[in-house]
This record gives C-alpha cells, structure tokens and sequence, in this order.
C-alpha cells in the first residue's frame, strides 16, 4: 500500500503552475472534440448535401481516424524528444486549418482529405497532454490532472450537439467548420505563448527540490529509436494496445454515430436528438473527473501503481459493455439514452485511467511514447468503428451494431487484465 510523502504537497507557484497547464490543456481539448464533433452533428445535412448513403458516411467518418492512429507511432517519440509546447502549438494550426477546409468541401474525396489532414494535426494532443502532466505531476498524483485533460474529450463532445446545431440551421454546416477551426488558431497562440516545460523555467531551490523529490519537471532521460522499439518486446505494450483497441471502439460507436442513430433509428428531431445527444457527453465529462481522482486513490491502496491503474481501466471497459447491451435492446428512448449515458460516462473514464496507466507503466524516457501506442491500438478501434457501425446498420440496424461493440469492448478488457501486468524498466 502506497501513501503520499509530504514532500509532494507543492510549492504555491508550482501550483499556479500546474493549474494553468490544465486550464490550457482543458481549453485545446474541448477545441478538439469540437473539431471531431462537427461532422457526426452535421451528418444528416452533409449526407443529402453530397448524396451520401450511410456506408459512405462511415467511411468518411472514419478517415480521421485512421490518420490520427497511424501519426500516434512517430508523435509520441517526438513528443518526449521535442516537448510539448511546440508539438502540441504545430498541431494545433495544422489541425484548425483541415477543419476550416472541411468546410469548402463539395465532394466526398476532397472531405476525406480534409479529414486526413485533421487527424495528422490532432494527434499530438493526447500524448502532449500526457507528457505535461508527467512534466508537472509527480507520479501518484497523475490520475486526477489526467482525468482533468481526459474530461475536455467529453465536453467538447456535449458542447458540439448544443452549440452546432443553431449555428447550422441559421447559416449552414460549412460555417460549423469555419468557426471551430478559427477557435484553434486562437488556442494554439495562447498555448505556445503561456506553457513552458518545468526543465526550461527558472525556478527556487524549494520548487526545484518538490519536482525532483516528485519525480517530475526533470529533464526526462533522451529517447532514440531503438528504445522506442524496445518497447513492443513487452507484453504489456501490445495488452495496452488490444485493450484500448476495444474500449475507443465502442466509444466511437457513440462519438460518431450517436446524432445520426437518434434521428435515424429512434425517429427524435434535430433539436431533441441534439440535447438527448448532449446528455450522455455531459455524463462522460463527470466520468473523466472522477476517473482521474478515484484512480490515485485506488493506486495508494494497490500493491503497485500498474496494477491499480490497470484494474481501474478493466472495470470501467467492463462497465461499458454491460450497459451498451440494454442500450441497443429496450424500446424506451428514456431508459435508451440513461443506458448510453452510463456507457459513455465509463468510456471516458476508462480512458482516463488508461492514459494514467501510461504514465506509470512507461519508463520515464517514453512516457509519451507508450501512451501514443496504446492510443495507436485504440485509434485503430476508433477508425474501424464508423465504418463498421454505418454497414451493419445500412444491411440489418444499428442493434447488431452497438452489439458487436460490446463484444470488442470485452476483448480489450481481458487483454488489459491478462497482459498488462508490469512495468516497463528503462
């Protein structure tokens, strides 16, 4: 059992410090899901506006995905290499500029490339994030400033189906793109003006004895390309990796097709699939809040920091699977969306811990590195989800769908459970 030495109680302007990180890593993440949010909220209009059929949505649905997981292998390595401030400010200009271009779009090849393109910019953000984190936080405080990043996924998400929609219906859908990607430029030169790695500030001996007593803000040992490789010799690299798989698919089942199976199968309008699409995402932002915090609590009572951040991961994914089944099988709308918001307040928090774990299974030289290869597995699930979920729903409905979902869900569970036993040595 593990408790927190008193050393680790920080310095004030340490604080400060860490808070104004996650205020800013929060502000880009909600930037993100908005970005991410604008097709599955415009889906309807697009789709009669380009003549697309559901299998074709999901496609395009898919793109970004399959750019975002490929860009996650070399992201993370550069990430350790580089820092944060400046891979995560890149991405950002890269990632509002493809979003703004979406909105020229016209035809369904020139949307795919757009989308492409915004996943190649969003994915430096989560292992950024991760990296900040590791760079402010010692390592059995990590899960609740993780749960704090992680929380902006979901309320991005909630924000998208409210804020959208009114926007869309007194202009068009190209000027939901349009606004979105100017926010991003906006936040990129925030972030690049304000954050600085703890290595780079001049700091007092005292804050300097807090980071180093921490284990944290010191310079992190030099990666190179062998160790990055190093890492797929351990089994617990491919269990993140299988087990993220199944838990982002799922939760992209609902991330890219929650408006459009509301209208679709459910038969709600447009204003009210908006808020009952809200409602879930609002829930999955508590989820990541109370993910991050509960997950230090349960490693300080844990024989091992990876072991308590692992069971923290399988019991939510597990958690997901048992409330999608009465989600695709009662007739209620009510008990319908109550179910879906139980499933995505467990995925957000299942992704929490999993970026938490990341911090503590991963030497201190690739921390980025190993979570972007776990997001690599997951973003894998998460390309294959639309796609997968729009042609089962176009030949049979979007039941079998959120079934097979579950399914997969299960098996990242026992591949987080089996192989995810312990840490990486440097």
């Amino acid at each position: 059992m593990y408790s927190l030495p008193a050393q680790l109680a920080p310095p004030s302007s340490i604080r400060r410090r860490q808070v104004l990180t996650l205020v800013l890593l929060v502000v880009c993440g909600v930037i993100n899901y908005l970005d991410r949010a604008t097709l599955a909220v415009a889906n309807e209009f697009i789709r009669a506006d380009l003549g697309l059929s559901l299998g074709e949505m999901g496609l395009l649905l898919s793109a970004f995905s399959w750019s975002y997981a490929l860009c996650q292998l070399p992201v993370g390595a550069l990430v350790d290499k580089i820092g944060p401030r400046w891979l995560l400010g890149a991405g950002l200009v890269v990632w509002s500029l493809a979003q703004a271009a979406g909105g020229l779009a016209s035809t369904f090849g020139y949307f795919v490339l757009a989308r492409i393109a915004l996943g190649i910019g969003e994915a430096p953000h989560f292992p950024s994030a991760a990296r900040a984190v590791s760079n402010w936080f010692p390592p059995r405080a990590r899960g609740t400033p993780t749960g704090i990043f992680n929380s902006a996924s979901p309320l991005g998400m909630a924000l998208a189906p409210l804020c959208l929609p009114p926007l869309i219906l007194a202009t068009s859908w190209h000027w939901a793109f349009f606004v979105t990607g100017a926010l991003g430029i906006v936040a990129a030169l925030v972030w690049i003006s304000v954050y600085r790695d703890p290595a780079r500030e001049q700091m007092s001996a005292d804050e300097r004895a807090y980071l180093e007593v921490g284990e944290a803000g010191a310079a992190a040992p030099q990666t190179s390309f062998a160790a990055w490789c190093a890492l797929f010799r351990h089994r617990t690299t491919w269990g993140m990796m299988l087990g993220f798989f199944g838990s982002v698919y799922l939760n992209w089942v609902y991330l890219t097709w929650l408006p459009g199976y509301l209208r679709a199968e459910r038969h709600m309008d447009l204003a009210y699939a908006g808020v009952a699409a809200a409602i879930p995402f609002l829930c999955g932002f508590a989820g990541a809040l109370v993910a991050g915090w509960a997950s230090d609590r349960i490693v300080r009572r844990s024989d091992s920091p990876i072991a308590g951040r692992r069971n923290a991961v399988v019991l939510t994914t597990l958690g997901m699977v048992a409330f999608t089944i009465p989600a695709a099988l009662v007739e209620s709308n009510v008990l319908a969306v109550a179910c879906i918001a139980m499933v995505i307040f467990l995925a957000n928090a299942a992704s929490a811990c999993a970026w938490s774990l990341a911090t503590v299974a991963a030497p201190a030289s690739r921390i980025a590195s190993l979570g972007a290869i776990q997001n690599f597995g997951g973003f894998l699930g998460g390309a294959l989800a639309p796609i997968l979920t729009g042609y089962i729903a176009q030949g049979w409905s979007f039941v079998p769908a959120l079934l097979t979902g579950a399914g997969i869900a299960f098996a990242g569970a026992l591949a987080y459970h089996f192989l995810v036993t312990r840490p990486i040595p440097e």
